[in-house]
């Protein structure tokens, strides 16, 4: 008899109605993060309400043609698992730097299409390079991802920043009742309901808050029916030197999020993100960034909410995210979709927020528990790692007298825990032992041929304390 090779999760494809289910809960994860980035963008540019709304119908279409890339892949672009993409955070302060100081939207989309071709170019090389993110920097990278979102988690907990009722208790009082639905519906509902609990939880608390007035669906009536985003509308890019090398630090720091969120991903889905699969997830990036170039928007990179996610629910089919992507295109197509969406309140995405987040973090923890943290300085990498990156987290102008290079690297609490988890990993783990010390007298056999009079084995030495990622399991 013929017998069927069984399907990797990460390739099944839900029934129909699931897959719009899941899809849409990864929508509502992302959205608000996907539309900060344009209005942030805008705003600082005083740009009109026309071209604001614009800025957003193309970034959600883009986002969509983003994701899909990523999810179902052509040739060697697509990492090929369930990554949702949206805008990078990491290159608003360097656009808004480019965008007030004469040179405008051209400018920035200039930049951005230099460095989207720079990422492509680039990809091959990242991805020689996993063979330094083994479970001690990758469980690391993943704790300081849940971590670094949880703030933004908190603001919209307290009705979004900026807003004028931000703190008030009701705001407090919808997000935790949303959490307490979150929680609910996935302890004690059946297995489907609660796969897609966080949807739920943002249906109940919009249904709640529109009656208390929470919510306000003004600019649905505003919005246009069918919105197209064609080609370089704001004018032809122009490329200046120190925006496009701006743009390029932006680059780096964007693949060095990306490579950690591919990884976490892999380790939820039981799919490990190998060389080659990391090279063809950062060049569909490098691709999606052309795009956004080229259709009025920005740098695009893996979103970490939608780790959170699929961490959750344990639903690894990328065709769910893939769903996600046809969502953003269609929300980017009909604006008054989108309106629709935006107008969810602040608290409730906030609610949901806590519990994907903080799975994010959890997943870092799990990682971690592969390690060895006996006899030797482990536990440093981590803790000194976890200190970087949660530090322009809890303290976010502490780097704003430093040049602006070296602010897009550390004001990212991902890219700087991720640099400083390799750093010290490669000092204390790869580099050879001090000359006379414990530990350089097991260096030429098995790592734990060493040990201390407890029995405990040594770290240091030119051998790894801990296998490589690549064996482990």
């Amino acid at each position: 008899m013929a017998t069927t090779t069984p399907v990797h999760p990460v390739d099944e494809v839900p029934p129909v109605r699931q897959l719009a289910a899941f899809g849409l809960q990864h929508v509502l994860a992302m959205y608000a993060g996907a539309v900060a980035v344009p209005l942030i963008v805008g705003g600082a540019m005083k740009l009109s309400a026309t071209d604001l709304a614009y800025l957003i119908t193309a970034d959600l279409l883009v986002c969509g043609i983003a994701t899909l890339i990523q999810c179902i892949g052509f040739w060697r672009f697509g990492v090929r698992l369930p990554i949702m993409q949206g805008c990078t955070f990491a290159a608003v302060s360097p656009m808004v730097l480019i965008g007030t100081t004469g040179g405008g939207l051209p400018a920035i989309y200039g930049s951005v299409i230099v460095a989207g071709l720079a990422i492509v170019l680039l990809a091959p090389v990242f991805g020689k390079l996993l063979r330094f993110f083994p479970p001690l920097v990758t469980g690391t990278v993943i704790l300081v991802i849940g971590i670094s979102l949880l703030p933004v988690a908190g603001n919209w907990v307290a009705g979004g920043a900026g807003a004028e009722d931000f703190g008030e208790p009701k705001n407090i009082a919808l997000a935790a009742f949303v959490l307490a639905v979150v929680l609910g519906v996935q302890r004690f509902a059946p297995v489907f309901l609660s796969r897609i609990a966080v949807l739920i939880g943002i249906v109940v608390g919009l249904a709640v808050a529109v009656p208390f007035g929470i919510t306000d669906f003004g600019g649905v009536g505003d919005a246009d029916w069918v919105g197209i985003s064609t080609p370089f509308h704001f004018g032809a890019p122009t490329f200046e030197a120190s925006a496009i090398i701006s743009m390029l630090v932006v680059a780096l720091v964007t693949m060095t999020e990306t490579t950690g969120d591919f990884i976490a991903v892999g380790e939820m889905t039981g799919r490990k993100v190998e060389p080659r699969s990391l090279s063809d997830g950062l060049r569909a990036d490098g691709l999606s960034t052309v795009l956004g170039g080229i259709f009025n928007t920005f740098p695009y990179t893996a979103y970490a909410q939608n780790v959170g996610l699929v961490g959750m629910t344990r639903v690894r089919s990328r065709w769910v995210v893939a769903a996600a992507g046809g969502i953003l295109v269609l929300l980017g197509l009909l604006p008054k979709l989108g309106a629709v969406v935006a107008a969810i309140p602040a608290p409730v995405l906030g609610g949901a927020g806590l519990v994907m987040f903080g799975t994010v973090a959890a997943s870092g923890l799990r990682t971690l528990a592969q390690v060895d943290f006996k006899g030797n300085n482990n536990l440093t990498v981590v803790a000194v790692s976890v200190a970087m990156g949660v530090l322009p987290v809890g303290v976010p102008t502490i780097y704003e007298k430093f040049p602006d290079w070296f602010q897009t690297v550390m004001n990212s609490g991902i890219s700087a825990g991720c640099l400083t988890a390799i750093v010290l990993n490669l000092l204390f783990n790869h580099l050879p032992a001090k000359a006379g010390s414990t530990a350089s007298a097991g260096s030429a056999g098995s790592t734990g041929s060493a040990s201390e009079a407890d029995g405990l084995p040594v770290g240091g030495g030119e051998q790894p304390v801990e296998k490589p990622r690549e064996e482990i399991v």
